[in-house]
């Protein structure tokens, strides 16, 4: 994946921020839910009554939004340097990885941090990590 670092702005970094922490703090404020995707994505399945109205249109909301700014903006450019096995074969760890850690970047490193939750502290530095590492072997000791 390329990121167009020049049209990175501070301001738009900022405002970004903002409404990730307005709409993760609107959530748990009046559902009274932690905004982690997977958790909110994952309870789709088996969500019992008034529980799938709100995880749909929080999914939806995270489709239509790019939609939206398309009017406003032209969206940054995309582009994704990988095979379709190889795309699926990183979908499926991410999804062992959010179940075996009980929940997600968004969950723990947003919701759970700002929280100060010790165990979503442990979880983000062990996603960073594993992050960390994983570039470092891909590009300095298989040359990826």
């Amino acid at each position: 994946m390329s990121i167009a670092w020049s049209h990175f702005t501070p301001y738009s970094a900022l405002l970004g921020g903002a409404l990730i922490g307005l709409a993760v703090a609107a959530l748990l404020f009046f559902n009274g839910r932690v905004a982690g995707i997977s958790g909110i994505v994952g309870g789709l399945l088996r969500a019992g009554a008034g529980q799938r109205g709100w995880r749909i249109s929080f999914v939806l909301g995270l489709i239509v939004a790019p939609l939206v700014y398309q009017l406003f903006a032209v969206l940054p450019e995309s582009r994704v340097d990988a095979s379709w096995p190889v795309l699926i074969a990183a979908g499926l760890l991410v999804g062992f990885g959010t179940r075996y850690g009980s929940g997600c970047t968004s969950g723990h490193g947003v919701c759970g941090l700002s929280r100060l939750s010790p165990r979503s502290l442990a979880a983000t530095l062990l996603f960073m990590a594993a992050g960390s590492a994983t570039v470092y072997v891909l590009r300095h000791l298989l040359g990826a």
